[in-house]
Parts: structure tokens; C-alpha cells; sequence
């Protein structure tokens, strides 16, 4: 993915598998070894079981990842996230109220998805 070179820090970026999509604050690029450390900021998830490269249902779960732990990824995974795309979802995150917020629950759903990144994507790890 060539503008994976030009991830800077801040900028939002996209991880898509099967029904999930993780949302993620580039906090730097290690050019050097092709890498991306980010900060996950949210997970989104269809409710039915569509894959997410289709046009995003208004049925979806948005679990709140801000206080979980970052990842050091290969480059080739992500994209740059779209503006249209985030935006109400960033704004739906800030609006979560504490009750909807489970760090317990919001941990083992990114253990899943990278769980299931590892399994669909295993060339890129090597």
C-alpha cells in the first residue's frame, strides 16, 4: 500500500476484517522496518453478518477502545480512514455513556479482532 508511507502522526487509519472495522490514531511510522504503532481508538462491527466492505448498515456495534493497549502493526494492513466515515463515529464515541463503557469487554473484543487479523492476514506478520 504506497500511502502507507505517508502516515503521519495523529491521522486516522483503517484495519478492516471480515465483519469489523478498528479505527486507530497513527502515533508513528517506523519506515525502516515497515511498520505503524497505533493507538486503537474504536472497533465497529456489523451486526449482521455482512462483510464490511459493504456499505456500512445502520446496525452496528461501537465499542469504545481508547483505554486499551496500542499495537505495532505492518503497514500493508491499514488505509487511510475516510473522513465520512469517521467523523459520526467519532462524535457516537465521545457520546458513549459510562454505562455502555466495559474495559473488560472492549479488551477481549480487540483480542478477538487481532485474533482474527493474525489468522486472516499471517504473510504480513513474517
Amino acid at each position: 500500500m504506497e500511502c502507507a508511507l505517508n502516515f503521519k502522526p495523529g491521522q486516522i487509519v483503517s484495519l478492516e476484517c471480515g465483519n469489523a472495522c478498528l479505527h486507530s490514531e497513527v502515533i508513528e511510522v517506523v519506515e525502516a522496518r515497515q511498520i505503524c504503532w497505533v493507538r486503537p481508538l474504536m472497533l465497529v462491527g456489523l451486526v449482521a453478518q455482512k462483510d464490511v466492505s459493504e456499505q456500512w448498515p445502520e446496525e452496528y456495534i461501537l465499542s469504545d477502545l481508547r483505554d486499551g493497549a496500542d499495537l505495532l502493526w505492518p503497514l500493508s494492513l491499514f488505509r487511510a480512514a475516510l473522513d465520512t466515515e469517521v467523523i459520526s463515529l467519532l462524535s457516537q464515541l465521545q457520546s458513549l455513556d459510562s454505562d455502555k463503557k466495559d474495559s473488560t469487554i472492549a479488551s477481549r473484543q480487540l483480542r478477538d479482532f487481532v485474533d482474527r487479523v493474525w489468522a486472516a492476514f499471517p504473510s504480513a506478520f513474517h
